[in-house]
């Protein structure tokens, strides 16, 4: 049957006729392959002081975030851990106004420096990636998956949720205010309980009594805008939806969604807005 799964057998990078160049050429040329979002290539074997070389820099413009890349092919070792951390250690200082993420890339991380980087990434911010060559029915097909993201630490400060009114966020993030106003008015015929609440560090559109939206102050005009899904299938369902549209995002361990919005953009995807929001709300049939 054509609809029936293949299955695809990992071959090591190297067994294939490839080397870490040719990885760190693919990632350079489509970043958005690491689906760490948007993002765009800065650098490539960017020398640094100590005289080694950062294999790839990448950089989320809207944001202006920075992400150092170390790629090496077969399983990661202690060398690669420490590399990387010491080369985004160099980008941080050398550029402290902007935020720095530690990407490792490699085909296999062994269960103890797994644990490692696991540990690690509670206080640097940094991000696994494993890459897989795969083959099914003689082609070859590669693949990143991420195993380990950022930690943040979840949001219960009593002072983020205190409530304020509208005049605040129009006197402190306008534009916020506006981005989840156009959100509110494309949701509002959809249902009988719908609101805008107000507090300290973020606005949110309350659909039956919970937050089903919240958007929260970036440099002007941007807003960030974050929404949960947990049903696994949904989540791929929705990733497909924004990549095929070019929509940049992050998806974390919380399962939550995190777009970077304006009103131009809102204005221009507000129907893909509407479709996503269907997806949240309904049963999944077989087309979707």
């Amino acid at each position: 049957m054509e609809s029936e799964i293949k299955i695809g057998k990992k071959i090591f990078i190297r067994n294939a006729g490839k080397d870490e160049y040719w990885l760190q050429d693919i990632i350079y040329e489509n970043p958005k392959v690491l689906g760490l979002g948007d993002l765009v290539a800065v650098n490539k074997e960017k020398k640094q002081a100590n005289g080694g070389r950062l294999d790839i820099l990448l950089k989320e413009p809207t944001e202006n975030l920075m992400y150092e890349v170390e790629v090496m092919l077969g399983e990661t070792d202690p060398s690669h851990i420490i590399r990387s951390i010491e080369y985004w250690d160099n980008e941080k200082r050398k550029y402290p106004q902007r935020q720095h993420f530690c990407v490792l890339i490699a085909e296999s991380f062994d269960r103890r420096y797994f644990n490692v980087i696991q540990l690690m990434s509670l206080n640097i911010p940094m991000i696994a990636i494993q890459a897989d060559l795969l083959e099914v029915n003689g082609e070859k097909i590669l693949n990143f998956s991420k195993i380990i993201d950022i930690y943040t630490e979840p949001e219960e400060d009593e002072e983020d949720t205190k409530q304020v009114n509208e005049s605040t966020w129009n006197a402190d993030s306008p534009w916020t205010n506006l981005n989840a106003k156009e959100i509110y008015e494309s949701l509002k015929g959809k249902h009988d309980r719908i609101d805008l609440r107000y507090t300290q560090s973020y606005i949110s559109i309350n659909i039956d009594g919970r937050n089903a939206y919240w958007l929260c102050k970036r440099i002007k005009p941007t807003s960030a805008l974050f929404f949960s899904v947990k049903d696994d299938e949904k989540v791929e369902v929705i990733k497909k939806k924004l990549e095929e549209n070019d929509i940049g995002y992050t998806y974390n361990r919380y399962k939550e969604f995190m777009l970077n919005v304006d009103i131009k953009s809102l204005k221009k995807n507000i129907e893909l807005l509407n479709e996503v929001h269907a997806i949240r709300n309904n049963k999944l049939t077989d087309d979707e």
